[in-house]
């Protein structure tokens, strides 16, 4: 039976046409050269011709069979016209003059043919994407249809229930509901979709459980690209094949995140081993349809429900994506954050990746292994310390915060950070304190904090460690512009304690206790009652740095979270306290320098009082470290998730009043600090 003839829509016979009109001027001129005029995105890339010096050996192969088919064509239409004209196959018109039929059907039939097939390949290509762009659309418009209506109904049966019990369950249900089915498009669409639900699965300060806790996966469930296209990708941006370069290239990645994968090669000429770090190549196609969707997904939701704003986020991804989609800035963000640790080293055992080269979409660099965070058993197993850990990585993240000149790393997650384990036979460990190196991946997204700012956010910090309210307005005022009346939302935000445990008394422990679970549970109650509002519009309202700035201590913070260290809170918020009161330091000095010599008798008493400050913190922290290594060293273990009562108590074995006294001296310095 035969095939069933399938015709071209009207439209694709008009475009036809068109590109017939376009090609046939080209044919004549014997170029063999098609223009970006009329190609697709797909076409375009490999047809295009590149600049003389350019190294592509597909471009010049390509180029020459174009010429030979067209000096081909020329030949047969040379030799079919002369045996036309000796048999005789011409014909005279009205006027007598006379043309060559044959000839000119058959150059017509060629230039038409060459056109009808050029425009089937575009025409095919542009029906492909746009297919798959309605498909992309239709499932995320799909998706927010039907969340909206479900929040609606959801929302509407609520009022007519007393019971707060039942409205809760109906309301967390909607949210389980509501995750379920965003989640399902946001694994089916990956690339950018999958970024954006990373970032949310660490909001636990601004989203319910129910919507963090379904996003988790998205930290490790990536899309792979497939290697022909990474072929391909490699060759369109190099010039060269991936094998003239590599003499070993893995075909499965040893990792995939959303907008990349990681390949382990060798090079070729000094047989370096090396990890590539390789763009998703469907990115560049639908990077920018997908920025689209974000942004009137999140106007839509406002629309419905006003008091939920959340265009500060999609206008975040569409500032930080395009800077993340280029590897050339996420390699100087890597060498400039590898020289300015190069300062502390060995002391802080931080490992960069060397970067030997990068392009927009490739990135080469050494290759640095290791395992998770939350790969509690590798450590144990290998004798790491995990309160070692947490403390390391406390250290690196307020340098980079509080740092001169110090990048910070705005996507700490899981994914992005690593732990290898050296023994004592190694050089670096006759050098390092520690047996174990953090190794930092990913520098895509970061950001300066400006110096003013990096001060104000160091006062804050003093005044919640300290419980001073006043002090905490006033500089929260300053950090974020945020009012009176939102000041207790923003100081739980930034610290993931709810506020009540944020102006506690320092005797009871304040933000220094551990969280427990009543407290959590109480916070996600708080959003769920309509708390959740006030904080979408505050963050609404806030610098984007801070936004950045609030997403690094939740991530760090889940980080520190996912050791399940024996120390609880109390040495982070030491090491806290010891970055913030060497910036406050650093401004005093300033502001004396200002008022005349150092050494003047008024000047030096004025620096000695702010070098007192800064010092008593060193010595406690000092104290606290050095009995914890007595500790390690004695074989003795604490119990897990103390307070500061028993760390204190720790740290100077006194009586219940010294002990007191000694939980006031800790929170003091930072007091200090405020009042210089």
């Amino acid at each position: 039976m035969p095939a069933q003839t399938s015709f071209p829509s009207l439209a694709a016979l008009r475009r036809l046409q068109t590109l017939n009109h376009v090609y046939a001027p080209l044919r004549r001129t014997g170029t063999g050269r098609i223009t970006n005029g009329w190609t697709c995105a797909s076409c375009r890339s490999q047809l295009s011709a590149s600049p003389a010096s350019s190294s592509f050996p597909s471009s010049s192969y390509n180029s020459t069979l174009t010429r030979r088919s067209f000096s081909s064509s020329s030949k047969r239409f040379s030799d079919q016209n002369s045996n036309s004209s000796s048999s005789s196959s011409s014909y005279s018109n009205a006027n007598g003059k006379t043309k060559n039929n044959n000839g000119r059907r058959t150059v017509l039939l060629a230039a038409g043919g060459g056109a009808a097939a050029a425009g089937l390949l575009a025409v095919g290509d542009d029906v492909k994407y746009t297919y798959e762009a309605v498909e992309r659309t239709g499932r995320v418009a799909t998706a927010l249809a039907a969340c909206v209506n479900d929040y609606r109904k959801t929302l509407n049966a609520r009022e007519k229930i007393e019971d707060p019990e039942e409205k809760q369950r109906l309301l967390r249900e909607c949210h389980q509901r509501c995750a379920d089915r965003t989640l399902e498009v946001l694994e089916k669409s990956g690339g950018i979709f999958i970024k954006l639900g990373q970032h949310l699965s660490a909001m636990n300060y601004l989203l319910p459980p129910e919507w963090t806790t379904t996003f988790i996966p998205l930290q490790d469930k990536c899309p792979v690209s497939s290697f022909e296209s990474i072929e391909r990708m490699f060759l369109e941006d190099t010039g060269t094949s991936l094998w003239d370069y590599f003499s070993e290239f893995s075909r499965e990645p040893i990792g995939a995140a959303s907008l990349a994968q990681v390949h382990l090669a060798t090079i070729k000429e000094t047989g370096q081993r090396v990890a590539v770090k390789v763009q998703h190549p469907s990115l560049q196609r639908w990077a920018p349809l997908d920025m689209r969707l974000t942004s009137t997904t999140f106007k839509t939701l406002k629309y419905f429900f006003p008091e939920y704003d959340l265009e500060w986020l999609s206008s975040e991804v569409e500032i930080s994506l395009p800077k993340e989609l280029d590897f050339t800035c996420e390699a100087e963000n890597a060498r400039r954050t590898s020289r300015y640790f190069a300062q502390f080293a060995p002391s802080l055992p931080l490992v960069i990746p060397d970067v030997l080269w990068a392009k927009k979409r490739l990135l080469v660099m050494a290759c640095e292994s290791g395992h998770r965070l939350d790969d509690l058993a590798y450590m144990d197993a290998h004798g790491i310390d995990r309160d070692e850990v947490s403390a390391t990585l406390a250290r690196i993240f307020n340098e980079m915060i509080f740092g001169e000149g110090a990048p910070l790393h705005c996507d700490p997650h899981g994914g992005n950070i690593a732990i290898r384990h050296h023994d004592s036979s190694s050089s670096r460990s006759h050098k390092s304190k520690s047996n174990f190196d953090i190794i930092l991946y990913d520098h895509g997204l970061y950001r300066d904090i400006p110096l003013p700012l990096r001060r104000s956010y160091a006062k804050l910090w003093l005044a919640i460690i300290d419980g001073d309210i006043p002090k905490m307005k006033r500089y929260v005022y300053e950090v974020a512009g945020i009012g009176e009346d939102k000041f207790p939302l923003f100081a739980s935000a930034i610290t993931g304690r709810d506020f009540i445990n944020v102006v506690s008394a320092t005797d009871s422990g304040g933000v220094l206790k551990p969280k427990e679970a009543s407290e959590q549970k109480s916070m996600s109650t708080a959003l769920q009652e309509g708390l959740i509002v006030d904080l979408v519009q505050m963050l609404g309202q806030v610098p984007r740095i801070i936004l950045l700035i609030l997403k690094t201590n939740d991530l760090t913070r889940a980080l520190d979270e996912s050791l399940h260290t024996k120390q609880g809170p109390v040495r982070q918020f030491l090491i806290l306290a010891r970055y913030c009161m060497r910036t406050v330091f650093y401004e005093r000095l300033e502001e004396i320098r200002g008022l005349g010599s150092l050494w003047s008798p008024a000047n030096l008493v004025r620096v000695v009082g702010a070098w007192w400050g800064m010092a008593r913190v060193e010595v406690k922290l000092e104290v606290f470290e050095l009995w914890l290594r007595v500790k390690r060293a004695l074989g003795l273990g604490s119990g897990f998730g103390m307070g500061i009562g028993e760390a204190a108590q720790q740290v100077v074995p006194v009586g219940k009043k010294g002990q007191k006294r000694l939980e006031r001296e800790i929170e003091a310095a930072a007091s200090a600090a405020a009042a210089a």
